[in-house]
């Protein structure tokens, strides 16, 4: 028998018109789209299912609403499968914000709660640096070494006065040689520059509304420290596979400390692959939006079986191999 761990996809898979067809098709997703445009006051299901597409890549709205997503597709597995998370998966996993969607479906957070941190989230993550001020790029064909010598030749700012450094670190490890830098704009443009004499395959600057996943986040981790200190998580039913130790968790105190810390640090996601492999799983099943994280699977992992299901018909897929 197949050993699945669940995972849950990040900022990036959103797009208009997600979860439309699985709401109109099944009651178990409509009622948590429902609970989450309650919780948040807002319309976030409509936004989800017609756009418009500059307000859905918010930050603010992209978070929750990827969770909502995520949580219907897993709520309607449930429902239609006859079994819960803890019968059909050894470990969650969530790539960044998806490690909030992992810790709702694991019972560590109900969907409300997991909602109000996302949208919090959001919130200060965009308010930690000034519009224009920091930025993301790819490194695409690089090693974790590279990435780093990058990092530290493009820090120096060289028209400051007096000498400065600025902000630049590894923000993902996506395997496969897909290494994402986070920081300072200026360090950020430097590092794209310097990349391919370095033997970086292709460099290039993502569309991000902010450096996430590095030290000039620290405002936002403030924010997430005192918000998860009034919204403790549980211990979740399977184990977490944590973005930042690439480790199993189940101790409430270390997940909320993981998750504050996460704000800041590089998501581990080559690593977590890996770490499940190494439990055993054989069968990755993707719930949400998007199919970032199987591609990624299939590239650090190639022998595992992968899976997604964000309509119905793959939800009807999927629940013929669990």
């Amino acid at each position: 028998m197949p050993v699945h761990a669940f995972i849950f996809p990040g900022q990036g898979s959103q797009a208009v018109g997600m979860g439309r067809d699985l709401a109109a098709a099944f009651p178990a997703a409509r009622e948590v789209f429902e609970e989450v445009d309650d919780t948040l006051g807002q319309r976030l299901s409509k936004l989800m299912f017609e756009g418009p597409g500059e307000e859905l890549v918010l930050t603010e709205n992209t978070q929750p609403a990827l969770m909502a997503h995520s949580l219907a597709v897993l709520r309607v597995l449930e429902k239609e499968g006859g079994f819960t998370l803890r019968q059909r998966a050894v470990v969650v996993a969530g790539h960044s914000l998806g490690e909030y969607s992992a810790l709702a479906a694991a019972g560590s957070f109900s969907v409300a709660a997991a909602a109000r941190l996302l949208k919090l989230r959001g919130q200060t993550m965009q308010k930690a640096v000034p519009a224009g001020e920091g930025a993301m790029a790819a490194l695409l064909g690089a090693e974790m070494a590279q990435a780093e010598e990058i990092c530290e030749e493009a820090a120096p700012a060289p028209d400051s006065d007096p000498p400065a450094r600025e902000v630049i670190q590894p923000a993902n490890d996506n395997g496969a040689g897909q290494i994402v830098v986070s920081g300072h704009r200026g360090a950020v443009e430097r590092a794209v520059a310097i990349a391919p004499s370095r033997g970086v395959r292709r460099a290039m600057l993502l569309p991000v509304s902010a450096p996430f996943h590095c030290a000039l986040m620290a405002p936002a981790a403030d924010a997430m420290a005192e918000a998860l200190e009034n919204t403790p998580p549980l211990a979740p039913v399977v184990p977490l596979i944590a973005n930042v130790s690439a480790a199993k968790a189940t101790d409430p105190a270390e997940i909320r400390d993981l998750l504050v810390r996460q704000v800041t640090a590089m998501v581990r996601w080559r690593e977590c692959v890996n770490a499940m492999v190494e439990l055993g799983v054989d069968s990755l099943v993707e719930l949400g939006a998007g199919k970032v994280l199987s591609g990624l699977v299939r590239r650090i992992a190639p022998d595992a079986a992968t899976a997604a299901a964000a309509t119905p018909a793959e939800v009807e897929a999927v629940l013929k191999g669990l």
